[in-house]
């Protein structure tokens, strides 16, 4: 289980206003690591690196800890109604990142030290939907799980819709650190979902991430603390033997969450894309990557703001739904597919 800690600190000023900005200082002072000052994020300056692949691998080992100072929330199709951050960035290094394309040039890990303004703002979001429940979800910009052992805000925002009666929480991860929110009061209103692929894919993309293992150790945890539960297969690649290995994902799934075969488990299915601007960042930070990226084997497809994406043509993502849809009905068949994309 990777329990990381950055080697470098910012602090923004107003960081230092809130309980959990102080809690972080003090974090910082007790382990030695290097604590430094910074007007706003977009200000970060002195992360160290001869190239872009070393500037990168040292702005993942740096935090940046400030406020949200805008509290609109986004719309999140077809996740939930809105999403909201608790964090931004990973401390993950997964060669095909989708934050590539709005966060390439600032992959350093942010925390958000404000979050009663961000709960008030939530409170809002729900009276302007009610009598209708409103789904938001957590994990949209960055992981939150990957740092609760720094922030406990995971569980303050767990415990905090746990109160709610028109409010749901979606929140995903590759980490398998799920102690600290095994005993908090939930009541049924957070679905977590745990990021899982076959064996290739975690093997040569997703670096600094928990080994698949541990996520589905993780999964049977949170499903016996009676959190519903849900799993995103993402991206899925159409690699050598991609049909053997995800079925064996699935097969490996089941052994640890039989238990819950009979439950309503969601299941998010997401093909692998990218944008053209992704892959270049990739291809600088990555240069011997096995990431498939030829445009001449995909189509266009129009995503959010007009951005243009690259996908699997229409028959490989078929075969990709049907193949995996049907091997998910085999060993769960009350789960939902809840979208392939």
């Amino acid at each position: 289980m990777i329990m990381w800690m950055p080697d470098r600190v910012y602090f923004e000023p107003s960081s230092l206003e809130y309980p959990l900005g102080k809690k972080i200082y003090k974090l910082c002072e007790e382990n030695n690591i290097e604590i430094l000052k910074t007007t706003s994020h977009n200000q970060v300056r002195g992360i160290p690196g001869r190239d872009e692949k070393s500037k990168y691998a040292n702005a993942k080992k740096t935090l940046v800890v400030g406020t949200k100072k805008s509290l609109k929330l986004e719309v999140c199709k077809p996740s939930a109604h809105y999403q909201f951050s608790l964090m931004t960035n990973c401390p993950g290094n997964c060669e095909y990142c989708y934050l590539f394309s709005t966060q390439g040039k600032k992959p350093y890990v942010r925390i958000y030290v404000n979050t009663e303004d961000l709960y008030s703002t939530i409170e809002k979001y729900i009276s302007q939907r009610l009598p209708e429940v409103t789904v938001f979800e957590a994990a949209s910009t960055g992981d939150p799980l990957a740092v609760e052992h720094i922030t406990g805000s995971l569980r303050e925002t767990i415990e905090f819709f746990g109160s709610l009666k028109n409010g749901r929480l979606r929140v995903v991860t590759k980490f398998a650190n799920v102690d600290p929110i095994l005993d908090a009061f939930h009541n049924g209103h957070t679905r977590f979902r745990f990021s899982i692929n076959s064996d290739y894919v975690i093997r040569n993309f997703e670096h600094n991430t928990d080994s698949l293992m541990d996520r589905l150790k993780a999964a049977e945890k949170v499903g016996k603390a009676n959190y519903p539960l849900g799993f995103i297969i993402a991206p899925i690649v159409r690699h050598e033997n991609w049909k053997e290995e995800y079925r064996e994902l699935l097969q490996n799934l089941h052994r640890h969450i039989s238990f819950a075969e009979n439950e309503e488990i969601s299941f998010e299915l997401i093909q692998h894309r990218f944008t053209s601007n992704a892959k270049n960042i990739i291809l600088e930070r990555f240069p011997n990557t096995k990431l498939e990226m030829d445009e001449s084997l995909r189509r266009m497809k129009y995503g959010k703001y007009g951005r243009v994406k690259y996908v699997y043509k229409k028959e490989d993502a078929l075969e990709i739904k049907e193949y995996i849809s049907n091997i998910i009905t085999d060993y769960f068949p009350k789960a939902r597919i809840e979208y392939f994309t």
